[in-house]
């Protein structure tokens, strides 16, 4: 593996909050956010960390983490694997003990990510305008620990979604997450669709701007 002194990342933040979404939702965790982005997602609500930030060494950013003295740690972006010194990253921050998880897009090669490290892929729907930047290949690498999130725009989102859960057999997989965009789609629709077809996924709507709104360190 490459030394963590000297292999560097661009960091846009470092923070500890609650964690928003996924199964692990309301767990302390603290957020390494990597800058950069190859997709533009019409809802994106982190376009900040598209460029800037700052060089970080693996080892001042595992330094960094262990101020917060917490065991949950999640890797987003941006899309994070956009820089390939993510993987070294993961696999340090799994060595050092921490319960690691991965927020990608699944535009980017997944098949290289620590076993250990669970995979939340952000399956692109047409809303989003990024339809296209799907590879469906990251789907075989996908295990029952991982998780699959599909953010949704409106109704022709989930009817999508439902199809590609259905064709994928996603189900078979790992869990599924449904997410309405924040200020766009009625929370509460969207759960009466759930319903109403019996669909074998999580709801979740992002706790952390319920508490805290948009912005940064959240």
């Amino acid at each position: 593996m490459q030394p963590l002194e000297t292999t560097t990342l661009r960091i846009s933040e470092i923070f500890y909050s609650l964690q928003g979404e996924t199964s692990r939702v309301g767990l302390p965790t603290v957020f390494v956010r990597l800058t950069g982005c190859p997709l533009r997602c019409g809802y994106c609500d982190t376009s900040y960390a598209f460029s800037g930030g700052e060089m970080l060494s693996i080892a001042t950013i595992l330094s960094q983490v262990a101020r917060f003295n917490t065991h949950y740690v999640t890797v987003t972006g941006g899309e994070p694997l956009a820089q390939k010194a993510c993987l070294v990253l993961l696999t340090a921050l799994c060595d050092a003990g921490y319960s690691v998880s991965l927020e990608t897009s699944g535009a980017l090669d997944m098949s290289q990510v620590d076993r250990r490290v669970c995979k939340v892929m952000d399956i692109k729907t047409p809303g989003s305008g990024e339809v296209s930047k799907n590879n469906w290949e990251n789907l075989s690498y996908l295990t029952p620990d991982d998780e699959v999130k599909f953010v949704l725009c409106d109704e022709a989102d989930y009817q999508w979604a439902c199809r590609v859960i259905r064709d994928k057999k996603l189900h078979n997989r790992c869990p599924i997450l449904l997410s309405p965009v924040y200020g766009n789609l009625d929370p509460a629709v969207l759960a009466a669709w759930i319903l109403r077809d019996q669909l074998p996924v999580r709801m979740q709507i992002q706790m952390h701007k319920l508490l805290w709104g948009e912005g940064p360190g959240h």
